[in-house]
C-alpha cells in the first residue's frame, strides 16, 4: 500500500498540491487496538469462509475507526493550514470511505472529495452520506472480490451531492488503472485551483 500512496502523493505534488496522510488508528507503527484487531480477525474469518460479513462485524470494525480518525484528520488540517506555505481549499481522497463521508459532513474546509468505493460501510453511514453535498469523484473497481459491488452502488446513490460521478473500472482491489488516477487529478484540479 505504501508505494501506491507515495505514487499518488508525488502525482499530486506535481500538480501543485500539498499532500498528507495519516496512518489509521491501530495500524502501522501505531499502538495496537485490540477491539479493532478482533473485528478485523472476525472479518477475515467470514471472508475466508465465504460467509456474509454481518453488520455487527462491519460496525465493530469501521465505526471506531471513523470516531477516532476523523478528529485526528481535523487536527492535522489545523496544523497543516497553519503553515504559511499551505492554504486552502482542501480536498480529501481516501480509501476508508466511511472516514471520508464523516469528514465531508463535519469539515467545512473540505470542498471536494475522491472516494474509493468498496470498503465495508456501516448502515449508519448511509444516512450521513445523504448529508454530503460537496462534489464527489468515486472510483469503483468492478471486480474487487472482497467488496459488495451493489452496496457500493447503493452508497453512491445515497450521496446528497449535486455533482457526483462514479468511475467503474475492470479489475480487482489494487488494479486501478493509471488513467483513473489521472481522472481523479483532473477532478481535484477543477475544484481546488
Amino acid at each position: 500500500m505504501y508505494p501506491r500512496l507515495v505514487g499518488r502523493a508525488r502525482h499530486s505534488a506535481a500538480e501543485g498540491f500539498a499532500t498528507a496522510t495519516i496512518e489509521l488508528p491501530g495500524s502501522g507503527d501505531r499502538p495496537r487496538w485490540p477491539a479493532v484487531e478482533q473485528a478485523r480477525a472476525d472479518l477475515r474469518r467470514a471472508v475466508e469462509a465465504g460467509e456474509p460479513v454481518s453488520d455487527e462485524i462491519v460496525d465493530a470494525l469501521v465505526l471506531p475507526l471513523v470516531d477516532k480518525a476523523v478528529p485526528e484528520w481535523r487536527a492535522a488540517l489545523d496544523a497543516l493550514l497553519a503553515l504559511p506555505e499551505i492554504g486552502g481549499p482542501v480536498g480529501y481522497s481516501g480509501g476508508v470511505i466511511s472516514i471520508g463521508i464523516r469528514l465531508a459532513v463535519v469539515e467545512p474546509r473540505i470542498v471536494a472529495a475522491g472516494f474509493f468505493a468498496g470498503s465495508f460501510v456501516p448502515r449508519a453511514m448511509f444516512e450521513e452520506a445523504r448529508q454530503v453535498t460537496i462534489p464527489l469523484h468515486v472510483l469503483l473497481q468492478w471486480d474487487d472480490e472482497g467488496n459488495d459491488r451493489q452496496a457500493a452502488l447503493d452508497l453512491f446513490n445515497a450521496f446528497g451531492s449535486q455533482e457526483k460521478s462514479l468511475h467503474a473500472n475492470m479489475g480487482g482491489h489494487t488494479g486501478v488503472p493509471q488513467f483513473a488516477g489521472d481522472a481523479a487529478a483532473q477532478f481535484f484540479t477543477r475544484h481546488l485551483k
